[in-house]
């Protein structure tokens, strides 16, 4: 069995290889507290709930709550924990779903841009634009049929936005 499976939170449940791993992985390692365990656990509520949320709008402050967080406070440890601040993290993940509309081709860019939770479609293009690498509608007119032919979970990985 491996270790990380032996290592267990402060109500006695397994830790998550990913979050553990990055929490021993750090620039500096240092020893995981058992309140280092309760924020992963915290941290992770609130990166579900934009996970969940994402389309709906979300501020800091109330991504904090579900975090059980000050603002501030959950704005570094998301950072540290997950290597980006939260908002970067949600509008990935509006890219990566608005990627997935604009493939099925049904939408105008300004639908899929609501759909998502993006309220200005200038914003929405220059954060498509700098994580996709081309603007929305270049990449709805691009042939996709490629992706027909594999699952939405390899076609999810496969078209996962990244910081150039």
């Amino acid at each position: 069995m491996s270790s990380y499976r032996r290592i267990r939170d402060t109500n006695g449940r397994p830790i998550a290889r990913d979050l553990l791993c990055r929490a021993l992985t750090r620039r500096y390692a240092r020893v995981v507290t058992p309140e280092d365990l309760a924020n992963l656990a915290h941290l992770r509520r609130a990166r579900d709930l934009m996970d969940r949320e994402y389309a709906t709008p979300l501020d800091i402050a109330s991504i904090a709550r579900a975090a059980w967080m000050s603002p501030a406070h959950f704005q570094r440890q998301f950072r540290a924990t997950y290597g980006e601040t939260p908002y970067g993290y949600l509008m990935t993940r509006r890219i990566e779903r608005a990627k997935a509309l604009l493939r099925a081709g049904d939408l105008s860019v300004t639908d899929v841009c609501l759909a998502v939770g993006c309220t200005s479609l200038g914003s929405f293009s220059a954060r498509f634009t700098e994580l996709a690498g081309e603007t929305p509608t270049a990449y709805r007119n691009r042939d996709h049929s490629a992706l027909a032919a594999v699952s939405t979970c390899v076609a999810k990985e496969l078209t996962r936005p990244s910081r150039i």
